[in-house]
């Protein structure tokens, strides 16, 4: 898979694993909040900043049936109905602009997942360098058609699709003209538990559509991310805000400007410890190659002796013949005076 530039920021395998905060609902209805978390972000090591941009009337009806409620125990969204939720959590589009500027300032990528037409129209207003499609939009063909017709790259979660879904819509994507397109495996639960989020299914999906792969990470801490990428992963993308103290709709599984730092930090390391194909000495380890064991002679022999187990020894540092050697060398005959603590050579005996 090629290479896919965004906005002058190059993702694929031969870069560091491309960081994305999420804010999401994070800024609480406060477009001072919402640049703060830009901020933040940058000063993290995140590499881009990702909004949302629908309204509660693009999304759903401002209705209270019992289809229109989120009955769940396990969720914090709780019997909130989708209009409220959306209400609470969607960004003013009129912030669009300063929270894509701020990003600019700060050398970030910003950009946004669109939930309808109109949302698209939008962005591309603002010239917006790629787009996002959200798991739960994955199957909506004639957004997808919608955004492949801007000619930008697509991030698309995977959340949920089965393969035939998938299939459907990667292939139209591709058909219509998308050549750069990155999907993410995500598992569309708030949080997500690292046991149900099977990262093995990373490198399939690579194989199988022939595209970057990521992860949209719903889980807490670190750890499935930094192994996402030894399996391949090329992007990743975690909920973001500035305190989960401080509540917001996505709060309780976003990650703290502290956290993410880390994450940063961590992606890297894995990224670069991914390397290549490697036996032998590293180039570094050649100046330990001398703390390996090799055959020394343990007690002083006299010219004439024989060698045996009670005046050699297999020990380190590794100056003399390796320890392949020691069986052969026991009952040779000694050529010279050998003091104790000299390595054995080819012209000791």
């Amino acid at each position: 898979m090629e290479e896919i530039n965004i906005d002058g920021r190059k993702i694929g395998k031969a870069h560091p694993p491309f960081l994305i905060a999420e804010m999401s609902g994070n800024h609480n209805q406060s477009l001072d909040r919402a640049l703060k978390i830009v901020e933040a972000a940058s000063k993290s090591g995140a590499n881009a900043v990702k909004i949302q941009t629908y309204t509660p009337d693009t999304m759903t009806l401002n209705e209270t049936k019992k289809e229109f409620m989120i009955q769940d125990s396990n969720s914090h969204w709780n019997n909130k109905s989708l209009y409220n939720l959306y209400k609470e959590a969607y960004t003013p589009w009129e912030w669009h602009e300063a929270i894509f500027s701020r990003c600019k300032e700060l050398g970030m990528v910003a950009f946004s997942s669109p939930f309808d037409e109109t949302a698209v129209d939008f962005l591309e207003s603002l010239d917006v360098p790629c787009y996002k499609i959200a798991s739960f939009e994955n199957n909506d063909i004639p957004l997808i058609k919608k955004i492949v017709s801007t000619g930008k790259p697509i991030i698309m979660s995977t959340g949920m699709a089965t393969v035939a879904e998938l299939y459907e819509s990667v292939n139209i994507a591709k058909e219509a003209g998308c050549n750069e397109l990155v999907l993410l495996k995500c598992t569309s639960t708030y949080p997500a538990t690292p046991a149900n989020t099977n990262i093995k299914t990373i490198p399939h999906m690579e194989e199988l559509f022939d595209v970057q792969v990521g992860l949209s990470d719903h889980t807490l801490g670190n750890g499935v991310a930094v192994a996402s990428v030894a399996l391949g992963a090329t992007v990743i993308e975690k909920h973001f805000t500035l305190s989960r103290e401080e509540g917001g709709v996505d709060s309780s599984f976003s990650m703290e400007p502290s956290e993410m730092e880390l994450l940063a930090i961590e992606l890297k390391q894995s990224w670069q410890a991914l390397g290549k194909v490697v036996y032998g000495p590293t180039k570094n380890e050649k100046s330990s190659l001398r703390f390996r064991r090799s055959i020394y002679v343990s007690k002083d022999i006299d010219e004439g002796d024989y060698f045996t187990k009670e005046n050699l020894r297999v020990i380190r540092p590794g100056y003399g013949l390796p320890p392949k050697y020691y069986e052969q060398m026991i009952g040779k005959q000694v050529r010279k005076d050998l003091k104790a603590g000299t390595p054995l050579t080819w012209d000791s005996f």
